[in-house]
This record gives structure tokens, sequence and C-alpha cells, in this order.
């Protein structure tokens, strides 16, 4: 039997993320791998749902209609948020971007696809917790159970620099300076690089873990590692941080009714800098925001925050009522001009 060769899907997804992704447009290599599964979850859908292998699909089958069922089956079975159902349109609409472009002969299609709007959701309040919240996680660690050190430098850094996720599992013991002034180099989205200042206690607790773990401070590997020696995932922070939050409930009442994953952390880092009297732009700086509006939304999370502020501000006084007299247009201009 034959190979079966490959149509104009197959080569123009191949080009996408051999090609245009990485040497063309120099995206970073987390969205090129957050565009592919974003397409393979399609690619499968479509398999399923036009009842063909997936080397059989071509361009035909990929349809609006077919890709708004597949929208529709991100949220209805996979329970994925409005959020997630437009990055995954996001990832789509840059493929058809391309295939208009490489392919002028199906310029019609591609248009098509990238009418295909994204959904609007309701803005949530920002989630974070607060400082007595952020010292029962770290309480509830066992610093003396294997690893558990690990998560409390972990927990300890995330909290300190808000570092995303991803940033702080590639974060490298070469990025790290412990004598003062301390800081750490911490590379975010779009490869952007950025410095951020450490409190003495977190230097301290990484220049001791880095000590006790016999870790070279000029290594380039990842310094948070698993239990199999691998460089620690996305995942496995989720998870880390999954387990102390589950210990802490019983610590603070409060944290049971929150969802904590590390970007809750981040939140909590811009808050509590803003509970601290720290302006706007140096949190916009230490958090990496590409603008200013980003931060600005930490602005009108915190309701004490707000009490503080009405307690500041004086009311009017009350307006007293007095009799106008309307005999002339005179006095009648002089009493409004008088308001």
């Amino acid at each position: 039997m034959k190979p079966l060769l490959p149509n104009l899907l197959a080569r123009t997804l191949r080009d996408f993320f051999a090609h245009h992704l990485p040497k063309l447009r120099g995206v970073s290599p987390h969205t090129v791998l957050s565009y592919r599964d974003s397409l393979l979850l399609l690619l499968r859908f479509l398999s399923s749902h036009r009842g063909l292998p997936v080397a059989h699909l071509d361009l035909r089958d990929l349809g609006t209609a077919e890709i708004m069922a597949f929208l529709d089956y991100l949220e209805s079975e996979r329970a994925n948020a409005t959020s997630t159902r437009n990055v995954r349109l996001a990832a789509i609409h840059a493929f058809a971007r391309y295939l208009a472009t490489q392919h002028p002969d199906q310029l019609e299609q591609a248009q098509r696809i990238l009418a295909i709007p994204f959904k609007r959701s309701e803005s949530r309040p920002v989630a974070y917790l607060e400082y007595e919240e952020i010292q029962a996680l770290l309480t509830s660690v066992d610093r003396r159970a294997k690893l558990g050190e690990r998560d409390y430098v972990l927990l300890s850094t995330l909290f300190n620099t808000g570092a995303r996720v991803q940033e702080i599992v590639g974060l490298r013991p070469m990025d790290l300076q412990l004598i003062r002034p301390f800081q750490v180099r911490l590379f975010g989205k779009g490869r952007k690089e950025r410095l951020c200042p450490l409190w003495p206690q977190t230097a301290e607790i990484l220049r001791t873990f880095c000590t006790e773990q016999s870790v070279d401070l000029a290594s380039a590997v990842p310094l948070f590692r698993n239990h199999r020696d691998q460089p620690l995932t996305r995942f496995g922070v989720r998870c880390i941080l999954a387990k102390y939050h589950a210990r802490a409930k019983e610590l603070v009442m409060t944290l049971g009714s929150k969802r904590v994953h590390p970007h809750t952390i981040r939140h909590s880092t811009a808050v509590h800098l803003l509970k601290s009297g720290v302006d706007m732009v140096t949190i916009s700086q230490w958090l990496g925001h590409a603008s200013l509006n980003t931060t600005n939304k930490y602005a009108t999370v915190d309701l004490e925050m707000k009490r503080k502020a009405l307690e500041k501000a004086n009311p009017p006084k009350a307006a007293e009522q007095s009799a106008a007299s309307w005999r002339t247009d005179a006095s009648i201009l002089e009493w409004l001009e008088s308001l």
C-alpha cells in the first residue's frame, strides 16, 4: 500500500509550525506549543466529527461550521472557560492568516474563519491571598520532609517576585544575585528580561538552599527540580500549591473558599506591594507588565483600602436651604451664579 501523500492542510500546518512561527515571526517556544495544542485539539475533534482519520483531513474539512462546533465542544464537553475558548480561537485565527498569505486561492475560506468572533466573558474580580493566608501556606510546609525545603524556597520566591509559573520553573542558578543588591533575573512573555529585587530573607533561604543542594551558582540548568531530578514543570508547581492549600485551609478558614494557583500568588504579590504604598509604575515593572493598564486592575481589588480611602476623604457639607427671591431677572442670575 502506497503511503498517503501530504495534502494542502498537512503541508500548510507543517510550514506554519516549522518555518513561519519560529523563523519568520520569531515567537517564543511557549507560543508555538500553545498553538500546537490548540490545533491538535481541533484536528482530533474534526477527525471524530467527520469520521475520518486525521491524515485524511483537508482544508475542505476546516469550515466555519466545524470550527464553531469545535468551540462549543470546548465549553460544553471539556468544560473550558470562555478565556480558554478564546485562546484556542486565537491560534486558529493565526493559522487562517497564514493560510491566506500562502494560498490566495483559499482567501475566502480564511476570511470566513477570521470572521468568527471572540466570545465576551464576564469580568471576574482579581483573586488574591491576604498576607496572613500567604503566611499560612508557608507555615504548612514541613521543611524537614523530603523536598520540603525546595517547596518552601519555591513558594517564598514566587511571592517575593510575583513571577509567572513559566518564569519560576525556568529560573536558573546563574540568574540569582545573592550578594547585595539582592536580585533575580526573570525571562517573561515575549522573551522580555527583567530584574526583580529580593528581600534579604528570600536571598538568605535561596543561598542556604543552594549550599545544601550543592548547586553551582554559575549553572544554566533550572534551579527547581522534581524527585526524579528533572526540571519542575508548571503542572508540578500547581500540584505543590494544591497540596499546601489543602493543609493551610485548616490554619486559616478563609482559604477554604479561594482557588489557589500560581497566578493567585502573582496577584497576591501585586496587592501586597500596593497595600505597602508602592506606586503603580514600580509594581508594573516588578511584574513585567507590558502596559500600565494591566497593573491598574489591582487598584480596585481591595475593599479595605477603599474603606481607608473613604475615611481620609471629607464628605461634602450639607447644603443649607435658603429662600430665594425671584422678583427680578438680576436676582435669579445672581442666585444661579452663587450655586
